[in-house]
C-alpha cells in the first residue's frame, strides 16, 4: 500500500464517524427538523466560516494544516473539505426528504464510502470507467449500504436506494462525493417511496 493509499485508508477510517449524522437526527433528535436545524445550521455555518477563512487568510491555512493536513486530498487544498460538504448535504437531506429516507441517504455516505474504500483499496483489482474505483470496492458500497437500509425501508426503496448511491459513487462527476451519494440516493428513494 503506497502513501496515498495508506492516507486514503486512514481517512475514510475516520469517515465511518460520519454516521454521528444520521444517528443523532434519528434517535437523539427523533426526526424533528427543526431541533436538527437548529444544532446543524450553526456547525455548518462554523464549518463554512472556517473553510473561507483558511482558503483566503495564510495563517489561518497553515494552523489548519498542522492540524487536518494528514487528511486532505489534493482538491481539498484549495477548496472546502469533505466534512463541510458532508454537513452541507445532511441539511439538505433532512430539508428535503421523508425523515427515514433522509437518515438513510445520510448514512448511506458513512457507510458505502467508507466499504469502498477499506475493500477497494486494499483488494480492488477491476478498475471502473477509466477510474481509480474498483469493481470490489464499489460492490462492497453496495451490499453494505442496501443490507443497512433493509433494516429501516421498504426493499424496492433500499434496493434504490443502494443503486444511486453505488453509481453516484462511481461515476466522476465534478462534484463532491459527500453531496451526490446522499442527494442522489434521497432523490431515487423519494421517487420510488411514491409507488411503494
Amino acid at each position: 500500500m503506497n502513501e496515498k493509499q495508506k492516507r486514503e485508508f486512514f481517512r475514510k477510517t475516520i469517515h465511518v464517524s460520519a454516521l454521528i449524522l444520521p444517528l443523532s437526527y434519528r434517535y437523539l433528535f427523533h426526526n424533528d427538523r427543526k431541533l436538527a436545524f437548529i444544532v446543524l445550521i450553526p456547525l455548518t455555518l462554523i464549518a463554512l466560516v472556517i473553510e473561507i477563512a483558511r482558503i483566503e487568510h495564510k495563517t489561518v491555512k497553515r494552523i489548519f494544516l498542522d492540524l487536518f493536513g494528514l487528511m486532505l486530498r489534493e482538491h481539498e487544498f484549495h477548496d472546502f473539505t469533505g466534512a463541510t460538504y458532508m454537513m452541507i448535504s445532511a441539511l439538505i437531506c433532512i430539508a428535503v426528504f421523508p425523515a427515514d429516507i433522509a437518515f438513510v441517504a445520510i448514512a448511506f455516505l458513512a457507510i458505502g464510502d467508507t466499504l469502498a474504500a477499506l475493500v477497494g483499496i486494499p483488494f480492488g483489482k477491476r478498475k471502473l470507467l477509466g477510474t481509480d474505483k474498483s469493481l470490489e470496492g464499489s460492490m462492497a458500497c453496495f451490499i453494505g449500504i442496501f443490507i443497512f437500509a433493509l433494516f429501516f425501508l421498504n426493499p424496492f426503496i433500499a434496493l434504490a436506494g443502494a443503486v444511486a448511491a453505488t453509481i453516484a459513487e462511481i461515476f466522476p462527476l465534478p462534484v463532491d462525493d459527500n453531496i451526490k451519494i446522499p442527494i442522489s440516493a434521497g432523490i431515487v428513494m423519494s421517487l420510488v417511496n411514491i409507488f411503494f
